[in-house]
């Protein structure tokens, strides 16, 4: 069987019955805390994942993007400390999926116009596959405390020049001036400041230095 649905609540209304019914494992891999994307749909989920402590082998691994927040961390040590495995992949994760008892396994689709596809699978040599994909990022992951033991980055003497530029709130131009580089120079000393952060914005990356203690 291979469905495919769109949108959380339908998957809910399709399969959600197989998150009730897990004996042995829940597996998934996740690019950020953001599957979920409808409260009620969380809501759902949530009620019927409801298994005795310790009855059912849970393995979280995650993209690194899921760090960014402070808040998120602090929701990721409470599930490693509640006997949820968690694990970071090296790099961001392709795919996003769900592996249930080694016998289901729910794919996501990336949002199109606010809303995921999800492929619901049960035949058994597409489930083995996408089991051995897991099995193998796992493995290579590291895992939770031990990654947030060394995911502070290193920020070179020009990164760290940019970003008091930014924290200073100046322009571009006027910190190019100040820093006697051309304009051109200073927007790629900003890029290369932003992938060592693993921002998407500027705000994200003085948010994300703060909470790593680099701006001091």
């Amino acid at each position: 069987m291979v469905i495919t649905v769109r949108g959380d609540i339908e998957l809910v209304a399709r399969a959600g019955h197989l998150f009730e019914g897990v004996t042995r494992e829940f597996v998934c891999a996740a690019r950020d805390l953001s599957t979920w994307a409808q409260p009620q749909a969380r809501e759902a989920v949530r009620r019927r994942m409801a298994w005795a402590p310790g009855s059912v082998v849970v393995r979280k691994l995650l993209s690194p993007a899921a760090l960014a927040g402070e808040e998120a961390r602090r929701h990721l040590r409470q599930l490693a400390a509640g006997r949820v495995q968690v694990r970071i992949a090296a790099r961001p994760l392709p795919y996003e999926t769900i592996v249930i008892d080694r016998s289901y396994a729910i794919t996501a689709g990336d949002p199109t116009a606010g809303v995921r596809e999800y492929t619901v699978i049960d035949e058994p040599s597409l489930v083995g596959g996408v089991c051995s994909l897991f099995d193998g990022v796992w493995e290579a992951a590291t895992e939770l405390e031990a990654y947030l033991g060394t995911d502070r980055p290193h920020l070179d003497d020009a990164e760290r020049t940019v970003l008091r530029m930014l924290s200073l709130g100046h322009t571009d131009e006027a910190a190019a001036r100040r820093l006697g580089v051309s304009l051109r120079t200073y927007r790629r000393r900003v890029a290369a400041l932003m992938a060592a952060l693993e921002a998407e914005t500027r705000f994200q990356a003085g948010k994300r230095a703060g909470e790593l203690g680099l701006t001091s």
